[in-house]
C-alpha cells in the first residue's frame, strides 16, 4: 500500500510541475518572450498541452466562463495540492 501511496504523490508531483511549466510557456508565448515557429519550442509546447488539455477541459466544463483568464491551471494545482495533503495526513506513518 506504501508504494501505492509514493506512486500516486509522483504522479501528482509530475503533473503539478506540468502545470507550471504549461503556464510559464503560454506566458512567454504570449509576450513573445519564446518563438512557436522554433521546432523545439513548438514541440514542447504542443506535447504540454495534449498531456493538459484533457484534463483542462473536464475542469472548465464546471467553471464559469471567464474572458481573457484561464483558471483551470489555478484550480488543478489547487486540487493537486489538496490531495497532497490528503495523502500526507492520511496514509503516511509517522
Amino acid at each position: 500500500m506504501n508504494s501505492l501511496i509514493q506512486i500516486i504523490s509522483a504522479l501528482l508531483n509530475i503533473i503539478s510541475w506540468l502545470v507550471i511549466i504549461d503556464v510559464i510557456m503560454s506566458l512567454l508565448i504570449q509576450f513573445r518572450i519564446l518563438d512557436q515557429r522554433n521546432q523545439i519550442v513548438s514541440q514542447i509546447w504542443l506535447s504540454i498541452r495534449n498531456i493538459m488539455e484533457p484534463i483542462y477541459s473536464k475542469i472548465r466544463s464546471f467553471l464559469p466562463n471567464t474572458i481573457g483568464f484561464d483558471l483551470a491551471p489555478a484550480v488543478l494545482l489547487f486540487g493537486i495540492f489538496a490531495l497532497q495533503v490528503i495523502i500526507k495526513n492520511n496514509f503516511y506513518q509517522y
